[in-house]
């Protein structure tokens, strides 16, 4: 019962995965100070600072805390009120021979900046590979659905015909733009390295003795043994906070894209168009049973407008920072860096789910086409007439006066569009009356859309995703599933 006596953010307890939620755990964050400590060691002893065998073997054994660690180190903080000296502490207590040389020349700014950096980099390949998921999830519904015909709208009103195909790749469109603006922020991350208390590295300096060749080359093995291809040149006490508005400006930007394509799909389903999945045991309304909401697309916005908003956080913070260094970014950072990507996260796993599941009901589509499409034919008709030796002024007249009587029929009365019975009905269109089956066939009025699909899936999203590592991405993954 003690979990449920104190507030825990439902991004963790409700909805985020097990692989994002552990990633900003405690448990791997101080995990993840403890093997920079080591890395610092080991690079430190390979360039001749008297550390011995011991001391690394006694770090590398208990790189993991268990809860009485925990209890210690939590003891530590609030004596010094000091996490990263409450943790140098408990480790040393385990590791006893590595005491008095764990976190040498270091400033805290080693292990909590190079931590953040580590843990973005991993969240960001976690997103990459979900995103990847989903696109392909969407890509085989538009390929299912390329020459479906169904009523386009612009400003949310009857517009030409397009096809459901056609319109899931404008979703699929600007998800590969967030995999593309994901990945570059990605590839683009550095490690801020081995800086000291301001950037300067002076307490390494003093450690080796005015070498400055050994300095450098302590601040690129420890970036090596660390995973990352290179650090940042110069820093301050901390990475520049900068780099984390280059890093959630993508998930922001992606956020935007859930939220639209999500929307499409609420109103898709007002329309009883294309539905979300809606499980038999679910409950749409306490008060309403008939109902089926679009829970799953309502939470995709609501959490995507979340993420949008979080960047400001990253916006701001990096513009107060006072030359090289002042702590308010610090609590924020706590809460803005984590709360991103799990909300990109479960996002992602939502949108996954939706996408698996979507019903499209094709005569629910073809009949709201029929409503519309006599109005939409009456050029063809026209047309047909002109080409059968009839006037086109005379044409235009007729139809004209037939199609507001069809719209009093639709708008004042209630009833169905019928323009094409009145057309059938005049004998003046008797030249044409065997075509309009043909003049009112659907598909002729979708121009080129499955053809648009067919190139979009082939020469773009094929493409983008034959990356090998979205692609195992790709082979391991299963359906996703909700937990609420």
């Amino acid at each position: 019962m003690e979990a449920f006596d104190t507030y825990q953010t439902p991004l963790s307890s409700r909805y985020a995965s097990k692989e994002m939620a552990h990633l900003f755990s405690p448990a791997n964050r101080f995990h993840t100070w403890r093997k920079l400590w080591l890395n610092l060691a080991l690079a430190e002893k390979e360039l001749g600072l008297a550390i011995s065998d011991e001391a690394i073997e006694q770090m590398k054994a208990n790189l993991h805390l268990d809860a009485k660690q925990f209890e210690i180190a939590a003891a530590e903080e609030k004596k010094r009120r000091h996490d990263v000296m409450a943790h140098v502490h408990t480790f040393g207590q385990v590791a006893p021979a590595a005491a008095g040389i764990i976190h040498l020349g270091a400033t805290s700014c080693y292990v909590t900046d190079n931590a953040d950096l580590i843990f973005i980099r991993e969240a960001l390949t976690l997103l990459l590979q979900k995103l990847a998921v989903v696109i392909d999830r969407f890509a085989k519904f538009a390929e299912q659905y390329r020459d479906l015909p169904t009523l386009g709208f612009t400003h949310f009103q009857p517009a030409q015909l397009t096809t459901v195909g056609k319109r899931a790749t404008l979703w699929i469109q600007e998800l590969l733009w967030d995999l593309r603006n994901i990945k570059r922020a990605r590839d683009d991350l550095g490690f801020r390295g081995v800086k000291g208390t301001t950037g300067t590295q002076a307490s390494f300096l003093t450690l080796f003795d005015g070498d400055h060749d050994k300095v450098e080359e302590l601040d690129r093995r420890v970036t090596e043994l660390s995973g990352f291809s290179y650090a940042y040149p110069v820093s301050s006490q901390t990475y520049s906070r900068k780099i984390d508005i280059d890093v959630l400006a993508p998930l922001a930007s992606f956020g935007a894209t859930a939220h639209k394509l999500a929307t499409d799909l609420r109103l898709l389903a007002n329309l009883k168009e294309v539905e979300e999945p809606f499980e038999s045991t679910q409950i749409g309304s306490s008060a309403m049973a008939y109902k089926r909401n679009p829970m799953r697309s309502e939470r995709i916005c609501s959490l995507a407008r979340h993420l949008m908003t979080i960047q400001q956080n990253a916006l701001g913070t990096a513009s107060v920072q006072w030359f090289e260094r002042t702590l308010d970014d610090s609590a924020n950072r706590r809460i803005t860096l984590p709360e991103a990507f799990l909300t990109a996260d479960i996002v992602l796993t939502t949108l996954q789910n939706v996408s698996e599941g979507l019903v499209v009901y094709p005569k629910v589509i073809a009949r709201r086409i029929s409503q519309e499409l006599p109005f939409m034919a009456t050029e063809n008709i026209i047309m047909a007439m002109v080409k059968s030796g009839g006037d086109r002024q005379e044409a235009h007249e007729k139809i004209r006066v037939l199609s507001h009587e069809a719209a009093h029929q639709v708008k004042q009365l209630g009833l169905e569009n019928d323009l094409i019975d009145r057309v059938r009905a005049d004998p003046y269109f008797d030249p044409i009356k065997g075509q309009l089956d043909a003049l009112l066939e659907p598909k002729s009025f979708i121009g080129r859309a499955p053809e648009q699909v067919d190139k979009f899936l082939a020469e773009w999203v094929r493409p983008a995703l034959a990356d090998n590592e979205l692609q195992a991405a790709l082979t391991k993954a299963g359906k996703a599933e909700l937990n609420v």
